[in-house]
């Protein structure tokens, strides 16, 4: 089968038979449509011409690039590849799959970072202001003054974000609908996987300010949308610019670490961890399929007790 030919089917078998989400296959379609480029400057043209040698080609040409690819990329790449060809294989389009000895690239372990409760904190009051009743200088029927719209908006994202640990991408794909459940929320997750995630009364009331004071005048501006949260023009608000509202925030609050929109998901992880819930109440509130990818949650938290243990115990050191 031509090559171009076999990346569309598997994109869209990956698509809607197994139920990917947007951005995985959209991340496939850009590594495949690479390891197409590179074995059409081979000569290779049709899928039965790719030897297992020309896969370990492609791989090794990747990793040792003038811009040499992470570990996580890579790996990330190599998959998309032997999926193709495992999928080539497993549909009887092709006799043999050349990734079968593909070994994956060895990544090294990376915690997840976190910000402490008071970092946190110092990002939730830079977002905008904490709800609270319209004051005398706001307008007559409760709304907010025009410079305020944004920031109610800004603060129920990030007070939301922190309080369930949804992904942006989840967040962003909110109907007002959907906080219409009291004191949980229904998120829709990778795979269109859904999940119910308990909301605090400090992201309710964000959230709540920001429908009552801000989001009818923003909805005027625009066209009508279900979406929770609206642009500055009416439009739903994208991934992209909910990253621009975290990364603003943490300017403005000075934190000097790396902060962006999964961090507020992995602060959120270890904050409860660290509190004492159980890794499997986490694993099923984050949406993970497996409780091994909430475990690494669980070394961030052995490093805080090795750190207290090495500053408080007389003979740590």
């Amino acid at each position: 089968m031509r090559l171009d030919r076999a990346v569309d089917s598997y994109l869209r078998h990956i698509a809607i038979e197994r139920g990917l989400s947007e951005n995985t296959v959209a991340a496939y379609r850009r590594d495949l449509t690479g390891y197409v480029a590179w074995l059409s400057e081979q000569g290779v043209a049709d899928t039965a011409e790719v030897a297992p040698a020309m896969v370990g080609s492609f791989i090794a040409d990747r990793a040792a690039g003038e811009a040499p690819m992470a570990a996580s990329s890579l790996a990330r790449l190599q998959s998309s590849v032997r999926g193709l060809h495992r999928f080539l294989a497993r549909e009887g389009i092709e006799a043999a799959d050349p990734t079968a000895h593909l070994r994956p690239p060895k990544q090294p372990r990376r915690l997840p970072k976190a910000l402490t409760i008071d970092q946190v904190e110092r990002l939730l009051d830079a977002a905008g202001p904490a709800p609270s009743a319209p004051s005398d200088a706001e307008p007559a029927g409760g709304g907010a003054a025009p410079g305020d719209l944004l920031g109610l908006r800004d603060r129920a994202l990030l007070e939301l974000l922190y309080a369930t640990g949804a992904r942006v991408s989840e967040v962003v794909q909110l109907d007002v609908d959907d906080m219409a459940h009291g004191d949980v929320l229904r998120v829709r997750g990778k795979g269109s996987k859904e999940r119910i995630v308990p909301v605090g009364s400090y992201a309710r009331a964000a959230v709540d300010a920001y429908l009552t004071r801000a989001r009818p005048e923003l909805s005027r501006r625009g066209r009508a949308t279900p979406r929770l949260f609206l642009g500055a023009r009416g439009a739903p608000l994208s991934r992209q610019s909910a990253w621009l509202v975290i990364n603003s925030a943490a300017e403005r609050a000075q934190l000097t670490a790396h902060v962006s929109p999964h961090t507020l998901r992995h602060s959120f992880a270890t904050h409860l961890l660290q509190g004492g819930a159980d890794v499997r109440v986490v694993q099923e509130l984050l949406g993970h399929a497996s409780v091994a990818t909430t475990q690494i949650y669980t070394y961030v938290s052995v490093d805080a007790l090795r750190d207290v243990y090495a500053t408080s115990h007389p003979r740590a050191r």
